[in-house]
């Protein structure tokens, strides 16, 4: 076997490797949170969780830096390339709930909980849902 393949073959068993570690955490942060992962739910949001990343990203009391990963979301939600086709049913959709949660956090940890309140256009069960997925559930949210 040529050694661009062994090196191909073991860069793409990383990110596979990453993607089930990932799905993994979102499998136990909706555990801690005590519910089932809903994906029809999930897949009710899509448009509340762009309005509010795209509202985030424009926002300039939002970091710099945290609208940048806001910005790179957006561009990977609308993008027809994912990491798994979303045609795949639960796990086509599992790698965006997952970046979504990731970028979602992150921009919590910088731009404050109350930035996500703010421009937040759908219901409060909708934030509620959001706010799990990013692991801070209700104990932190006080929606």
């Amino acid at each position: 076997m040529p050694e661009w393949l062994i090196v191909v073959l073991g860069v793409a068993g990383g990110f596979v490797l990453l993607w089930l570690v990932l799905l993994l955490v979102l499998w136990i942060q909706q555990r801690r949170a005590g519910s089932d992962v809903d994906w029809k739910g999930m897949l009710r949001l899509v448009p509340d969780v762009i309005r509010l990343v795209r509202r985030l990203a424009g926002d300039p009391a939002v970091p710099r830096g945290t609208r940048w990963w806001l910005v790179g979301l957006l561009g990977y939600l609308l993008l027809p390339i994912d990491l798994v086709p979303d045609f795949i049913p639960v796990l086509g959709y599992a790698d965006d709930a997952i970046v979504v949660a990731i970028v979602l956090r992150f921009a919590i940890r910088h731009a404050g909980i109350e930035a996500i309140r703010r421009h937040w256009a759908g219901t409060p069960a909708g934030l509620q849902s959001v706010l799990t997925l990013a692991g801070y559930g209700k104990a932190n949210s006080g929606v």
